[in-house]
């Protein structure tokens, strides 16, 4: 089980045989992940209509899916399908398959969907690698401003091929946090309490729309830290193993790994005021 003095802690796997065959393994994941992050973001950029309208709803009607997100989802899973035709995938939009390979493809094809819907610019495709259960490569690409984060684990986060790291935690009086909402009423009604008795306490709140470049803004320095309630794994799968590469803490309610119930991600002294803080306001509960 993970350590409950470590939320971020992962479960130990027996160590690979042959660590060059577990790199090399690594590195195709990798090569495969930003290059269908490129494609995706280059037709979600390029490809944007000027009537775009929703094709769907999921949780609520205003938690939409577009025409674009099951167009991007469609040429990632066909992408990285046609060079790993045995692995498996679980997509927001619907994509959903075992397998037989150990490795399984998460995929939010555009996170911050309302932004790009709206045509605002913080909206990213997030692309993850699990191998037998644990994230091992994680590329976030947000076009509009020019940048992909990218993580394997063990070797560091990246942005534009510059070693990324969190900023040095400040006094949670000078922290500044970012946070999300979600679409249903009563959920957001408990997210709008939190924030209400958090605030006076922080810097300031900020809400970018999407979790994915969140998680990467805890990462490269941009935020202090990030919580949110309900997120699901495609959400959180790449941004969270980028923040931990570039040094930051990430879990959940105190013992537990970041999840649905609570996401949490910090630089690890201010995650360590920050966790138990929310904890208590009950942030991870409506």
């Amino acid at each position: 089980m993970p350590d409950p003095l470590h939320p971020d802690a992962r479960e130990t796997t027996p160590a690979q045989t042959d660590p060059a065959q577990s790199d090399a393994l690594y590195d195709e994941l990798l090569d495969l992940a930003l290059e269908a992050a490129r494609r995706a973001g280059a037709l979600l950029r390029d490809g944007r209509p000027a009537d775009l309208g929703v094709a769907a709803t999921k949780s609520s009607p205003i938690d939409v899916v577009t025409e674009m997100d099951l167009a991007s989802e469609k040429l990632i899973t066909g992408f990285l399908g046609e060079h790993r035709p045995d692995d498996g995938f679980l997509g927001e939009e619907g994509a959903s398959t075992d397998g037989t390979s150990g490795i399984r493809w998460v995929i939010d094809p555009v996170d911050g969907t309302v932004n790009y819907l709206y045509g605002l610019p913080s909206w990213s495709v997030s692309i993850a690698a699990e191998k037998d259960g644990e994230v091992v490569v994680g590329v976030v690409a947000a076009p509009m401003r020019g940048e992909t984060y990218q993580a394997v684990v063990g070797r560091g986060a990246f942005n534009k091929g510059e070693r990324i790291r969190h900023r040095p935690a400040p006094p949670l009086s000078q922290a500044l946090v970012g946070t999300g909402f979600g679409y249903l009423a009563e959920r957001r009604a408990g997210q709008a309490e939190v924030v209400r008795t958090l605030l006076p306490q922080v810097r300031d709140i900020r809400r970018g729309g999407s979790a994915a470049i969140d998680l990467c803004d805890v990462a490269c320095g941009r935020l202090d830290a990030y919580y949110e309630r309900g997120l699901n794994p495609w959400d959180l799968a790449a941004g969270a193993l980028i923040a931990r590469e570039a040094g930051a803490l990430t879990g959940g309610r105190p013992g537990r790994e970041a999840s649905h119930e609570l996401t949490v991600a910090a630089s690890p002294a201010l995650f360590e005021r920050l966790q138990p803080l929310l904890e208590e306001l009950g942030a991870w509960h409506d």
